[in-house]
């Protein structure tokens, strides 16, 4: 299968395009064509030679991933069902900001996943392939055209879709590189958060990149011994040595780790799980934000999760904040479209046509 244009390093479509008797510096002018949504190699304005803009339309893939299904929450939220080329499928979110110009997305690193927490949607799926940098980017780009038909800039990305970003860490850190260079995507290092359930090798080696990117870390528990419950890889890396982790990444940085902690109702959302948050964290100069669970039905463990009531997280974020911690609410997106990664994918499992509803 050919590789799609979000699939080329520069560098390297720039040799290819001499293999093919044509100038190098004709390959930065199709790359930024492609990742500015433009026409491409269609495109009058790319002055092409002859012959060029055949070879690329016929001898490489135009796009890495087409949208199969997509879906609008009343909120604005849109959420994208993206088919690869080997058919298999991807979710992709796009959020609108507090301000009415922007937006921002999240997009996944693997189809489906390894990891197994016990109330996330994407594990009942199990794990199929890593995606390549280029079907990261094409998510990307698929987000950044929403947001241009919503009236809106995607701002911020986030990798904390399907799949553990830190398990396709090379391919992760080419999306970003992509992203961010300003030829390409142009988004900027400071807009990209990665997002980990706290893989403590990989957090070491985003550390030693030392490019200037935001973390993010899933914790969802105080302790050990309830982390290993919701979150099977809590057993093999302790807390104290993620957030080690996590300090030296910062330390690095001067920007605050964002710590990922998602309300059960009776699971860890007692006063006692606040407090012991607030110890874990008080030295720390780390952001919290809460999240409100979107049940997904039966876990693995066969646990029918639900949110914390109202009253239960004001009172845990309450704690957290009468502790001196910077702690506040993610707030709920699109309950109506299947809003938990993963369950767009799982409903429309087995279906290899795909439908695009039309635009609300």
């Amino acid at each position: 299968m050919s590789l799609a244009l979000a699939d080329w390093e520069p560098a390297d479509l720039a040799q290819q395009f001499v293999r093919w008797g044509y100038k190098p510096s004709h390959a930065a002018r199709v790359l930024r064509a492609h990742y500015a949504g433009r026409s491409g190699v269609e495109s009058e304005a790319l002055r092409l030679p002859q012959g060029l803009g055949e070879r690329v339309r016929t001898e490489l893939a135009a796009s890495a991933a087409t949208l199969a299904v997509r879906q609008v929450a009343t909120d604005g939220t849109a959420k994208l069902l993206l088919r690869l080329n080997d058919g298999r499928t991807v979710e992709s979110v796009l959020m609108p900001d507090y301000r009415d110009d922007r937006a921002a997305g999240c997009i996944s690193s693997q189809v489906g996943c390894a990891m197994g927490c016990d109330f996330c949607a994407t594990t009942k799926t199990g794990f199929e392939r890593n995606l390549t940098a280029g079907e990261m980017v094409e998510q990307f780009l698929a987000l950044r055209r929403e947001a241009g038909t919503a009236g809106r800039k995607l701002q911020t990305i986030v990798f904390m879709g399907m799949g553990e970003p830190l398990l396709n860490l090379d391919a992760v850190l080419t999306a970003v590189r992509r992203l961010a260079d300003n030829s390409l995507g142009a988004l900027g290092w400071r807009q990209i958060t990665v997002s980990t359930v706290g893989i403590v090798p990989g957090i070491e080696a985003l550390t030693a990149t030392g490019l200037n990117f935001n973390l993010a870390v899933s914790l969802h528990a105080p302790d050990d011994e309830t982390r290993a419950k919701l979150l099977p890889m809590g057993r093999r890396f302790a807390i104290a040595d993620i957030l080690a982790a996590a300090d030296r990444f910062q330390a690095g940085r001067g920007r605050p780790v964002t710590i990922q902690y998602c309300l059960l109702a009776g699971v860890n959302d007692s006063p006692e799980h606040a407090h012991r948050l607030a110890d874990l964290l008080r030295t720390r100069r780390m952001h919290i934000n809460l999240l409100r669970y979107n049940p997904t039905g039966l876990s693995l463990r066969g646990i029918a999760y639900e949110p914390s009531s109202e009253e239960t997280a004001d009172a845990f974020v309450a704690v957290l904040r009468g502790q001196g911690l910077v702690a506040h609410f993610r707030r709920s997106r699109g309950p109506d479209i299947d809003a938990a990664c993963g369950q767009l994918r799982r409903r429309n499992e087995g279906s290899r046509e795909g439908a695009v509803p039309p635009a609300p």
